[in-house]
């Protein structure tokens, strides 16, 4: 039964994409900031705020060289470091100059959460993604694969540590429930190859 469904559930799930527009999904608002283990990459707009100081209360924007600026501390490096640990930081350098430091660190807009999707589907590009979505998903977001895609013939590629890997990724098989261990969650950055 979970077989003949598939499919339909698979093309509903395209459908509500090719209507949705923009190419993002806005599910994100503010889950990240309460968890602080979130990991900050580069273009995500932070608030900061330390209590009882409007003056240091700012949006700032994570740079490509991965710093933000304050006040009084300068740069900080922000990319990869968790909400937690660049709070500690901020912490850490703002204490040679107040006493008790009250300080928060938000995530406005997670920017970093990017994949990129090329080749045969029916809108390629590059989409925000806030939350953890598959593959399958993911192609949703591009609103499917076109006519001329080779569905055996799907790769995923992610930099992890400085190193290229590559995962392949058969659509008719997830289609039909089979191998699932493919249909594996993106990660900011993925590139997802149709040909």
């Amino acid at each position: 039964m979970m077989k003949k469904l598939l499919p339909l559930l698979l093309a509903l799930m395209v459908i509500s994409c090719a209507s949705d527009g923009p190419k993002s999904l806005s599910v994100f608002r503010n889950t990240v900031s309460a968890k602080q283990s979130y990991r900050i990459g580069y273009g995500d707009v932070l608030y900061i705020s330390v209590w009882k100081e409007e003056a240091l209360t700012r949006q700032t924007a994570v740079l490509p060289d991965g710093n933000i600026t304050f006040p009084l501390i300068g740069d900080v490096k922000a990319h990869g470091k968790t909400v937690r640990e660049l709070k500690k930081t901020i912490e850490k350098r703002l204490a040679k100059y107040m006493a008790g430091v009250a300080l928060s660190v938000e995530v406005l807009k997670p920017n970093s959460m990017m994949i990129y999707i090329i080749g045969k589907v029916n809108s390629p590009g590059n989409f925000l993604i806030n939350e953890k979505i598959s593959v399958m998903q993911a192609l949703t977001l591009a609103r499917g694969l076109n006519s001329f895609a080779d569905k055996n013939k799907i790769r995923i590629f992610r930099n992890v540590d400085g190193k290229d890997h590559m995962f392949m990724f058969n659509y008719d098989d997830i289609s039909k429930g089979k191998n699932l261990e493919q249909n594996i969650v993106v990660e900011r950055g993925d590139l997802i190859v149709v040909q």
